[in-house]
């Protein structure tokens, strides 16, 4: 695992300096400079908007009670749309600038929720709310008969 982050890193790396070097022959060094600074500027301004509207999103699901699965997976997205495109080179704010289409993005987390099982938690009002226990991963239908809940003390502690 070590050895491909390494490959990757380095990869893009070189390919930014690669890519900027070039763009500076084209345009110039201040230009390029300018260039990079305004996408990144319009970049986290978009992925800010983005990620209200998701946010917004996020909540509407939780209240009807539905798993947020693809919202969440969406976000995390964002969030490395945001690193990618406040990341200096040309190459990071192409894949930010793809990440931050909604199809693009939508289409990358439905895999991703194919190849995740995820567990909801289901309880007798609905949604996601706790249980008479007070806590939110059991629920009251589906007791386990291995778990018995109670109270301890050590004796050898009390002298």
């Amino acid at each position: 695992m070590f050895v491909r982050l390494f490959l990757v890193f380095t990869s893009v790396s070189l390919l930014e300096i690669f890519v900027l070097v070039k763009v500076g022959g084209f345009l110039g060094a201040w230009p390029t400079v300018a260039l990079v600074i305004i996408t990144a500027l319009i970049g986290s301004s978009l992925v800010r908007s983005q990620g209200l509207q998701l946010v917004k999103q996020l909540q509407q699901r939780m209240a009807h009670g539905e798993m947020p699965g693809q919202q969440l997976i969406e976000g995390v997205m964002l969030l490395m749309t945001g690193v990618l495109l406040v990341t200096p080179g040309f190459v990071t704010d192409f894949s930010g600038l793809l990440l931050l289409q909604p199809k693009i993005r939508a289409g990358i987390a439905n895999i991703i929720l194919e190849k995740v099982k995820l567990t909801t938690f289901n309880s007798p009002a609905g949604g996601y709310s706790q249980s008479a226990t007070g806590s939110p991963f059991k629920d009251s239908k589906n007791n386990d008969d291995n778990v018995i809940e109670g109270e301890f003390e050590r004796k050898d502690d009390k002298k």
